[in-house]
């Protein structure tokens, strides 16, 4: 064997740690679990382990995957459960395999999340953010920082499925959103509202990844 992927869970506290901290968290485990990674040669060799679509701080996920390689073999059956026992609250291994395709190949999030609103009845704005995002044919341009600096962009062809239904807490959303060229992160969602759309805007937003797809809708792995 000679890369293999993870498969694992960021929810809870473990929402808080940035991507950088995350990196480390992942070599400390793999330490703590008897386990010795490769490195890179050259001048400044570091651990050869890579994360698909660094998740923002905040957000939740059940679907995050980590490509990494290790010194000798290992049993990929029991690995899973040996880095999670030694893994902080709200990071769980769930799988770990041998790649099928590579991170350049997954093309679609599918994502949950909740709008709050502590005044407005959630029936009435699921119904209007339903017509707001239905509307296909209608640009979402909006301005956000990019590398550059601050541009515009439309998000509309990003979004591929989004649907919005009332619930206990506020709205609750449901969507399939494009994970690589373009991205879209789904907090500009909620930021199109507030620059397009304020009244429609919600108080508190907060999302998670449930699943990636490669382009076909086939699972990706």
């Amino acid at each position: 064997m000679d890369k293999l992927r993870l498969r694992f869970e960021k929810t809870g506290r473990a929402v808080w740690i940035s991507h950088l901290d995350l990196m480390h968290t992942m070599q400390r485990a793999f330490s703590r679990a008897g386990y010795e990674l490769k490195y890179s040669e050259g001048f400044n060799p570091h651990p050869q382990i890579s994360i698909a679509l660094p998740l923002s701080v905040g957000v939740e996920s059940c679907c995050e995957i980590m490509d990494f390689r290790l010194k000798g073999d290992a049993d990929i059956k029991s690995l899973p459960e040996s880095l999670t026992a030694v893994m902080p609250e709200g990071i769980r291994v769930t799988d770990c395999y041998e790649p099928e395709t590579k991170f350049a190949a997954l093309k679609y999030l599918q994502i949950e999340g909740c709008f709050e609103y502590d005044r407005r009845p959630a029936a009435e704005m699921a119904s209007a953010l339903n017509n707001f995002y239905s509307r296909s044919a209608d640009p979402i341009v909006i301005t956000k920082k990019t590398k550059r600096g601050v541009g515009e962009s439309n998000i509309r062809p990003a979004i591929r499925e989004l649907r919005f239904e009332a619930g206990e807490e506020g709205v609750r959303l449901y969507g399939v959103i494009s994970a690589q060229e373009p991205t879209l992160n789904p907090a500009l969602l909620a930021d199109a509202l507030r620059q397009r759309r304020p009244e429609l805007a919600p108080d508190f937003a907060r999302f998670s990844r449930i699943e990636n797809y490669l382009e076909n809708m086939e699972i990706f792995r």
